[in-house]
């Protein structure tokens, strides 16, 4: 992606189901586990680089001793500065203790981290401060086992202000005005209530505080503690918790906006983020893996024993498309397969682009995450040189030579790594014209290869701000001076923000969005835009449910190639010589690639939740109106 965008979280969740020393005997270490949980999380390190966390209960421990380890980072590289802390309390434990090294029962007892259920979590900081104050596992804590909770989750809310007043309603107060502590707080009142009442019932029945403890973790119903606590819930999820005593859960939302993957056998049963890294880590079939139904959870109790409970009314699955463009892995069979279609499905328009000129292209990609999506361009691009090999060595009949065929045949297409990333930009220099300077050389290019006739077609996964292209990677092309540059996004054109867990939340943000505005001004129209920001104030104080996305107004009177030459003419500027085209996969064709996949409300505008008209509308009231703040 030519825009750098924060955006998804990744959670893991593990629950041993044997005790430790299995473990060791069968795999030579009580930290089998630890082990595990940082592969799965460096697997995930796609989904978020700005901080992790990890967290671990032990079961069944005694009055007075450490049962919850929790440790979190924002290092430069997080996951290997909280399992590097780990190693090294680990290590310490065994040099002052050389007898905890055979004995599991004594590893458990006094070395943190080591346990039966453990949460870890990787996070993009997508709003608020970047500090590990900011980064999950959250944890709530209380002296009663039960009350203790500890959360991470892949989410975002779009009705904070909403589930922040039921709280206070609640009679509590709390500290943040943040979606993460607004949910934990609703689950953790629901806890202690769905406690208390166990408690009173088992008071009744003859036990003691310290008879009912054990009795609780077995009666408390975690399936209903969640339907309470989620009823009025607005967004895109996976939410992962642990109780105290040791139950676990993960809960996905209703409409399956967010990816949940989850694999048992048994020795353990395990969740994340993503399908690939539970069969590589655990070395299971893709069968094995099994996705999480939308407003379902999966139960973990302490027993070992697990479920999977509907917590919430399903809706229309709109599972993120986004997901499988870019966030999650491509090592995933069904996210390759369809990553190679979506670069299938744009050859007829770079043949358009390029007026069918095959032997004066050469095709390329930036960034590293296209790669699959080129592959299947070009895949696209043989075939269709193959079938103008065919058509001409048949026209020419038996006048043909065998030179002129050897010469047919030997036409290729021709591939090339054109741009390599050289560094990550440091924005040390604050002045926009250095800056500019600066950003304009993050890419290195290979020189040699284009010819002055030549297209140049370079497939992108997706173009957000354009910001990149802008200042960096058209005026680095056009370096090698091409005829023509061609940039072909494998994604549709964003023109609305989303509110579900990807960092783009303001509209001016968006190269389409501008593109649209620009058009509007050129064509007269632009009194539209008053027109949708009055519609849009006026639905202010509506229940969502009855709110309308009224942006898509300022996009209804053009094409989508009207929008896409407007862009090419946004993003490119008298310095740069070559002709610029940027051409878009149309939605139908994403849907095509990503049958299963069918959330497109930021190509769309169509919201799987109510909370998302809503949010679109704010984000133009604040465009309209210069205010800075985030819509949601």
């Amino acid at each position: 992606m030519s825009d750098a965008i924060k955006h998804e979280c990744g959670i893991a969740l593990i629950r041993l189901l044997k005790p430790l020393e299995y473990y060791k005997k069968k795999y030579g270490t009580a930290f089998y586990g630890v082990n595990k949980m940082y592969l799965m999380m460096e697997k995930q390190h796609n989904r978020g680089q700005d901080g992790a966390g990890f967290a671990s209960i032990k079961l069944n421990t005694k009055p007075g001793e450490r049962y919850i380890s929790r440790v979190r980072s924002t290092a430069q590289q997080p996951i290997q500065d909280i399992f590097g802390q780990i190693n090294e309390r680990i290590n310490k434990e065994f040099e002052a203790h050389p007898e905890y090294n055979d004995d599991v029962s004594l590893q458990k007892k006094h070395i943190p981290y080591i346990g039966e259920v453990l949460l870890g979590h990787v996070r993009y900081g997508t709003f608020g401060k970047n500090s590990v104050e900011s980064v999950h596992p959250f944890l709530r804590q209380n002296n009663w086992m039960h009350r203790n909770l500890i959360m991470a989750g892949n989410f975002n809310m779009t009705n904070v202000k909403e589930l922040f007043q039921n709280l206070i309603q609640l009679g509590q107060h709390p500290k943040e005005y943040t979606d993460t502590i607004t949910i934990m707080e609703k689950i953790g009142h629901f806890l202690d209530d769905a406690v208390s009442k166990i408690y009173r019932d088992l008071k009744k029945e003859g036990y003691n505080k310290q008879e009912a403890s054990p009795l609780i973790a077995e009666r408390l119903k975690v399936g209903k503690i969640l339907k309470r606590a989620a009823k009025n819930w607005d967004g895109g999820y996976a939410m992962a918790g642990l109780i105290g005593h040791g139950d676990a859960f993960v809960l996905r939302d209703p409409a399956g906006i967010r990816p949940c993957y989850y694999y048992s056998d048994d020795e353990v049963v395990v969740i994340a983020s993503e399908r690939p890294v539970i069969q590589t880590v655990f070395n299971v079939d893709f069968e094995d893996v099994k996705e999480l139904d939308p407003g379902h959870a999966i139960i973990t109790k302490k027993s070992g024993e697990y479920s999977i409970k509907k917590i919430l009314e399903p809706l229309e699955r709109k599972a993120c498309s986004f997901e499988r463009i870019y966030f999650s892995r491509g090592s995933d069979a069904e996210i390759y397969q369809e990553r190679k279609m979506l670069g299938k499905l744009l050859m007829p328009k770079v043949m358009e682009a390029i007026q069918g000129d095959l032997k004066n292209s050469v095709f390329s990609y930036i960034p590293n995450t296209a790669e699959t999506s080129f592959f299947g361009m070009i895949e696209t691009a043989e075939s269709e040189l193959n079938k103008k090999k065919t058509s001409t060595i048949l026209d020419g009949q038996r006048n043909i030579s065998a030179a002129d065929v050897t010469d047919i045949l030997s036409e290729r297409i021709r591939v090339e790594k054109i741009a390599i990333k050289d560094v990550k930009l440091r924005t040390f220099i604050t002045e926009d014209s250095s800056r500019d300077d600066l950003v304009a050389h993050v890419y290195d290019i290979t020189y040699g290869v284009i010819k002055p006739d030549d297209n140049l077609v370079i497939i992108d996964d997706s173009i957000v701000r354009g910001t990149t292209l802008k200042k960096s990677i058209l005026k680095m092309l056009d370096r090698l001076k091409p005829k023509r540059i061609v940039v072909v996004s494998s994604a549709p054109q964003i023109r609305y923000p989303d509110c579900y867990g990807i960092d783009m939340a303001r509209l001016e943000d968006l190269i389409a969005f501008r593109a649209a505005l620009a058009l509007l001004k050129d064509t007269d129209k632009y009194h539209i835009v008053k027109d949708v920001y009055t519609k849009c104030k006026a639905q202010e104080n509506l229940a969502d449910k009855e709110v309308q996305n009224f942006v898509k107004e300022i996009y209804d009177p053009f094409t989508d190639d009207e929008i896409s030459l407007k862009i090419s003419e946004l993003l490119s500027d008298e310095t740069i010589k070559a002709e610029v085209k940027i051409l878009f996969q149309p939605v139908e064709n994403l849907h095509k690639a990503c049958p299963d996949n069918l959330g497109d409300w930021y190509f769309t505008g169509n919201y799987p939740t109510n909370g998302g008209n809503r949010v679109v509308n704010r984000a133009f009231i604040n465009f309209f109106e210069g205010n800075k703040e985030r819509a949601y």
